[in-house]
């Protein structure tokens, strides 16, 4: 039997060390509270591990690639070339190491009431942690009580249940990341966020990439004019892309991956190098010993109220374990929202989650950003509106640079002057969608984007543009006109 520690009591107990974690344990150690962290993997979750940090990062080296590879101005010769991938990914794991140092383990250091805990832990009771330390031999396990608990054990990829793919193996956005070797052909299964993106950092490398999409369009939450757009980009920048795809099994012949699809009802079979499962991901509850204190689950999910508090007293939650929006940033705030009300006085003191409008990017090239109401959103809530939508081709600055890919889309209540959404595909689109997420929030009128100042050639320009487009052609405007 495993040996038992008793632990002096903390004022919060925090299982996980990423995003969510952090924002909870450094508004805890604000506050003066004792805090025990708890982790049972490598410290600082899946943004700079294994997530935004590392495609990122790489998203921008095969960028490079690509622009030292191609020019649309004359005159130029360029002749980029990969010499050395493996040099490539050591690099992204050096920033990763830096980052996962400088702002998770640094940052720990500097918080002296913060303890980490290194270990799995389960509830044994309310307020009660089992930790069982990995890779001790004596088995021992240690104690901790508190009487509040955040749990910010963030989500892993998923797979579908597809025949034949657990026994033929398959690379995840994990392990995809921490390939040294460039294969020579990809499938992608999926078509959001991750798929897209590591589809086309393997593709700009060199990679002969095949993307298999389940629904009708790539990103199937967002307008079709939008995602085709995309599709028509994505395919000129060399991505193979169908949509309608139902595989049917995968299997492994030789270290080659045999993918049985129809495509739109027609038999298919795709054959690549290596298979990428991009499809999702799930909460970490598993392991967990929730069922033992009545935390309900939704799917797999921890079910939450809109303090953050779980079906169980004092247990709290944030981040992507209970789901959507699952972006680093709000979960950051979730776990910072849910350690302000877990020590709150009473109840009577915790603040409700109110996430307003949420602006996103997916960051492939062009990029693709959000905020707010899409139209066919607005349409499943029965919402009246006025939309328009602005090519690149009438924007300046994308013109100067000889670079018009891109559509930005303004969403805007009936007759109305109130922003509502907008949704844009731009080479800069992270950059670009701060304007409208402001306006949205803050009730900026349209008319004030349309007349406001901004400065000519810069692709901000575009949103001015795209608000004048509600009441005028802007095709018959004169460079800076107002």
């Amino acid at each position: 039997m495993s040996a038992l520690t008793k632990d002096p009591t903390h004022d919060l107990l925090i299982i996980g060390s990423g995003g969510a974690a952090f924002g909870a344990a450094l508004h805890a150690a604000a506050a003066g509270a004792s805090v025990a962290m708890i982790e049972r993997g490598t410290l600082g979750g899946t943004c700079v591990n294994i997530g935004c940090v590392p495609s990122k990062t790489l998203l921008r080296a095969a960028e490079a690639l690509h622009r030292a590879r191609r020019t649309p101005f004359a005159g130029i010769e360029v002749t980029g070339q990969l010499t050395d991938f493996a040099a490539v990914v050591a690099q992204k794991d050096s920033l990763v190491q830096e980052l996962r140092s400088a702002k998770y383990a640094g940052v720990l250091d500097g918080l002296e009431n913060v303890e980490l805990v290194r270990g799995h832990a389960r509830f044994v009771e309310s307020g009660r942690l089992s930790v069982s330390s990995h890779g001790d031999a004596s088995g021992a396990t240690r104690e901790l009580r508190a009487n509040r608990v955040v749990v910010a054990t963030g989500a892993r990829a998923w797979a579908p249940p597809i025949a034949g793919l657990a026994d033929a193996g398959y690379l995840t956005s994990t392990s995809a990341l921490a390939l040294r070797e460039l294969p020579k052909s990809m499938i992608v299964l999926g078509g959001r966020y991750i798929a897209l993106e590591l589809a086309q950092i393997f593709g700009r490398f060199g990679t002969e990439v095949t993307v298999l999409q389940r629904s009708r369009h790539i990103v199937p939450t967002e307008d079709d004019a939008i995602t085709d757009a995309l599709t028509g980009y994505l395919r000129d920048d060399g991505l193979t892309i169908e949509t309608s795809v139902a595989v049917q099994s995968v299997r492994n012949d030789g270290g080659r991956y045999l993918v049985s699809a129809t495509v739109a009802g027609e038999a298919r079979t795709f054959e690549s190098d290596q298979l990428l499962v991009a499809t999702g991901r799930r909460p970490n509850t598993d392991d967990l010993g929730l069922e033992t204190i009545g935390v309900e689950l939704d799917g797999r999910a921890i079910k939450v109220d809109d303090f953050l508090q779980s079906t169980a007293p004092g247990v709290y939650a944030a981040g992507d374990v209970i789901g959507d929006p699952a972006f680093v940033y709000t979960a950051a705030w979730e776990g910072k929202l849910a350690a302000e009300n877990a020590l709150a006085d009473s109840s009577d003191s915790r603040i409700a989650r109110a996430y307003g409008d949420v602006p996103w990017v997916m960051f492939t090239d062009p990029q693709l950003s959000g905020v707010g109401l899409s139209e066919k959103r607005a349409a499943e809530l029965g919402i009246a509106v006025d939309v328009v939508r602005l090519g690149l081709e009438n924007v300046p600055r994308a013109i100067a640079a000889r670079d018009t890919r891109g559509v930005i889309q303004l969403v805007k209540e009936k007759d109305g002057e109130r922003l509502l959404g907008a949704t844009i595909v731009a080479p800069e689109a992270g950059e670009m969608i701060m304007e409208p997420s402001l306006a949205i929030r803050y009730r900026i009128p349209v008319k004030a984007l349309a007349g406001g100042f901004h400065p000519y050639l810069t692709q901000a320009e575009g949103i001015k543009l795209a608000a004048q487009t509600f009441a005028k052609d802007v095709k018959k405007l004169s460079c800076c006109a107002a």
